[in-house]
């Protein structure tokens, strides 16, 4: 299942992402590993017991401040949620562009 997605995604790939695979029923989620949630961005706290109810094929995207600890932390998130992507947010936090927005294609 994750062969088709890289490691780690950037911001812009988080959103432009995020709004084509919701378009195709999947679902997305920024997941906060740190407890500081991104100003202007929809997060959920890293709850792994109510993680593993999400939706088989959902696209976790973990973040820390620097993306360095989701990154090293990694192989961890994919054996502990084998039914779902899970992908680090390059750069963590501390790369967000709280007013930085893509907009839809289509």
């Amino acid at each position: 299942m994750n062969k088709e997605f890289p490691d780690e995604w950037t911001q812009e790939e988080c959103l432009r992402n995020k709004i084509k695979l919701e378009k195709q029923g999947v679902k997305v989620l920024l997941i906060d590993t740190i407890l500081k949630p991104i100003a202007y961005a929809q997060t959920q706290t890293y709850t792994p017991i109510l993680l593993k109810d999400e939706p088989e094929g959902s696209v976790f995207v973990f973040y820390c401040d620097s993306g360095k600890a989701t990154m090293d932390r990694l192989c961890e998130y994919k054996k502990k949620f084998p039914k779902q992507v899970c992908l680090s947010l390059k750069g963590g936090r501390g790369y967000w562009r709280k007013h930085f927005q893509v907009l839809d294609d289509d």
